[in-house]
């Protein structure tokens, strides 16, 4: 089975703030060698550099905090992690909870105020609608689980 990953979230440095949040741990380490991940970062698919502003959505754009619209660049990075599960025949994604992108059950208000509210990122969002199982790193057991059943 090929799970898709956030990029930032297998080490590689491609947040807005040019880091990655490397989650390694023992149980992805071995869900690795089981599986095969995909790393994937939309907001790098869909054109944007690294660095790059901070964005957050608002509604259905996605903004910098200077009021740049980089909805298109979302939208593309969106589009493409989709082409990509669907031409690999991915069912499941690991994503960042909280990115404008990637954030499956919490994003931030939009307020750049730090706070963060319910709500999908882009890329999750357009997954989740075609059929592919979303989780964060906060639900690592329950991915355990659906992996485990399959």
């Amino acid at each position: 089975m090929k799970i898709l990953v956030s990029a930032c979230l297998l080490g590689m440095p491609v947040r807005y703030d040019g880091r990655s949040k490397g989650l390694v741990s023992d149980w992805l380490s071995r869900l690795g060698a089981e599986r095969v991940l995909l790393p994937f970062c939309p907001e790098v698919a869909g054109g944007l550099p690294t660095p790059r502003p901070p964005a957050e959505r608002r509604g259905e754009r996605v903004v910098t905090e200077a009021g740049l619209d980089v909805t298109a660049e979302f939208d593309r990075g969106a589009e493409l992690a989709l082409a990509l599960c669907q031409r690999e025949g991915i069912r499941v994604a690991l994503l960042k909870e909280g990115s404008p992108s990637c954030g499956s059950g919490r994003i931030y208000s939009g307020r750049f105020d730090g706070i963060s509210l319910p709500g999908e990122g882009k890329t999750a969002s357009l997954l989740r609608r075609h059929g592919i199982a979303v989780f964060s790193e906060d639900q690592l057991g329950e991915l355990a689980s659906l992996l485990t059943a399959s």
